[in-house]
């Protein structure tokens, strides 16, 4: 595992006062390594896990041609004629059932969805579209092409090809289609375990009397959230008082029991912030004032106490920048932490329905309401107020308006790139 100043060393135009988010993102993801550990599983408690091992079909599937409607199996070679096709049924083909007999020239077989397709037959009619009169059927030959309505033996996985990757995470239709191979148990990665707290002396949790200057701890509450929807094992370390020993003994207590830890505050330029030096103290850890907003003061590296180290991830204390910083940096490396794939969050771009202030040499992360216009296309406006502390911003928007670097000033109508929330959060 590398360490956090090998991977410094190798950039010449690192800057730890301006690093680019790009850049960010790149050492983290350099640094983070999954975590070791496995565990076998039943099928239906495997949701959301990560898979440690790929998986090979063993059978085909589906294991025969089979109808994929009620109606008629017949040889597509009869449309050849052309205008009204008159068919004898020779025979029935149930879901279920070892099929019917080998279908000769001329004649049709009644099929039911997923039915064996008979010897002969590489063609269904849906059954609205036959007349039926006694033994015979007939329909238009323009109904339906040769080939129609047929699953193919192995359509959709047949034997030797890769079901599913290593570090997908597990979901409703990856269950599903273990289940149609007849698999009962899968290996997945053990869960991670990660910390988390908050530092200050004017936090107080909920049901505590707010004395004058001191405001409820928001931060615990949102980090709770975001990493309950990683399927990650918490602990909650609460809020912790901006006092060195205490610090220290909290840092020391997450890093012995967990693989990650997350704490928000105290990573900035205050005389009060003692959480940077025992950071420092304690591991391998830069500090960064990323060029983004909100989220500037940021600290990542590793820390390590009687033997066990942890990735740290020192989080700003206003709740926006919390949010921000946990969806843009925090997410995809715990992801990488627990052996998942790791792919970049889709953007779309959409016109601006406002003029939006930017300046170059940062990234920004506004907070927007895409919607769809009259004229039916998708427009982007800002929640409000966008300060780091206004955490209504992220309660009412449902994407990111994310204005890249270089980036300047937006007028009304001009194209943005939007990160929707559906999904990421």
């Amino acid at each position: 595992m590398p360490s956090l100043q090998t991977v410094i060393s190798c950039l010449s135009d690192y800057d730890p006062d301006a690093l680019p988010v790009a850049q960010a993102s790149r050492i983290i993801g350099e640094v983070v390594e999954p975590v070791r550990g496995t565990e076998q599983l039943a099928l239906r408690a495997a949701l959301g896990r990560v898979l440690a091992a790929d998986v090979v079909s063993t059978l085909d599937v589906p294991a025969h041609d089979n109808a994929a409607m009620d109606g008629y199996a017949f040889a597509g070679s009869e449309l050849a004629a052309g205008g009204e096709i008159a068919l004898a049924v020779a025979g029935s083909a149930f879901a279920g059932g070892t099929g019917c007999a080998p279908i000769a020239p001329g004649t049709a077989a009644r099929i039911m969805t997923g039915a064996i397709m008979p010897a002969g037959c590489d063609t269904v009619i849906p059954q609205e579209f036959v007349q039926v009169q006694g033994e015979r059927i007939r329909f238009d030959a323009g109904a339906v092409r040769a080939g129609d309505n047929r699953r193919l033996r192995g359509e959709d996985l047949a034997v030797g090809q890769p079901a599913l990757a290593a570090g997908r995470i597990l979901r409703p239709a990856d269950l599903g289609l273990l289940a149609s191979l007849g698999v009962a148990e899968v290996k997945v990665r053990r869960r991670l375990r990660v910390a988390f707290f908050s530092t200050g002396d004017e936090l107080r949790s909920i049901g505590e009397p707010l004395d004058p200057g001191c405001v409820y701890d928001s931060n615990r509450y949102t980090l709770h959230g975001m990493l309950r929807r990683l399927d990650v094992d918490l602990l909650d370390m609460g809020v912790v008082r901006d006092d060195p020993e205490a610090l220290e003994a909290a840092f020391r207590s997450a890093c012995e029991n967990a693989d990650a830890v997350i704490t928000s505050g105290g990573v900035s330029v205050g005389e009060a912030d003692y959480t940077k030096r025992i950071m420092a103290r304690l591991g391998d850890v830069t500090f960064w004032k990323i060029a983004m907003r909100p989220g500037r003061p940021m600290a990542f590296g590793r820390i390590a106490s009687h033997g066990r180290e942890a990735l740290l991830f020192g989080l700003p204390g206003n709740p926006v920048a919390v949010m921000v910083t946990f969806y843009h940096f925090v997410r995809a490396a715990l992801h990488r932490q627990m052996g998942a794939q790791v792919r970049p969050l889709p953007l779309m771009r959409v016109r601006s329905a406002q003029p939006i202030r930017k300046k170059p040499g940062r990234t920004e992360y506004q907070r927007g309401i895409l919607a769809q216009a009259a004229d039916g296309s998708w427009r982007v406006s800002l929640t409000g107020q966008q300060g780091s502390g206004v955490l209504r911003s992220m309660s009412e928007a449902n994407c990111f308006i994310v204005l890249g670097h270089e980036q300047g000033m937006v007028g009304a109508g001009d194209e943005v790139e939007v990160m929707l929330f559906d999904g990421l959060m």
